[in-house]
């Protein structure tokens, strides 16, 4: 069965970080890319970032210099490193795996975690 388990949501203040992971099972990791969408509250699906199994990455200008992804092939284990959140960060998170590259496309991706939430408020 795949699986992906997301951890590491909770709340924060504006400004604060977090970090984001995600343990994989039931499928190959270490041959697809991986990556997070979010999904803000009465809005659409939002890719954020993916990485593939050598390591290159790609994120979302949205986030660009504030989030970081990065994955453990031996663990099959990614994580996103989130810094200087703000309020329009809050959103469910999840993480998700494509054999696409760099997987901007939320119908890229293959399968999908149940999501955390990310909530950054005063």
């Amino acid at each position: 069965e795949v699986q992906l388990v997301e951890s590491g949501g909770g709340l924060v203040q504006p400004g604060g970080s977090l970090r984001l992971s995600c343990a994989a099972s039931g499928f190959t990791f270490s041959s697809y890319v991986s990556g997070w969408v979010r999904q803000a509250p009465g809005k659409g699906l939002e890719w954020v970032s993916s990485i593939n199994v050598a390591g290159r990455s790609r994120v979302a200008d949205s986030v660009k210099g504030r989030f970081t992804i990065s994955r453990d092939n031996a663990k099959n284990t990614i994580h996103l490193e989130m810094n200087d959140l703000e309020p329009e960060d809050t959103a469910a998170y999840y993480c998700a795996a494509s054999i696409i590259f760099p997987a901007r496309q939320t119908g890229e991706f293959e399968f999908w975690g149940q999501g955390t939430q990310v909530t950054v408020s005063s």
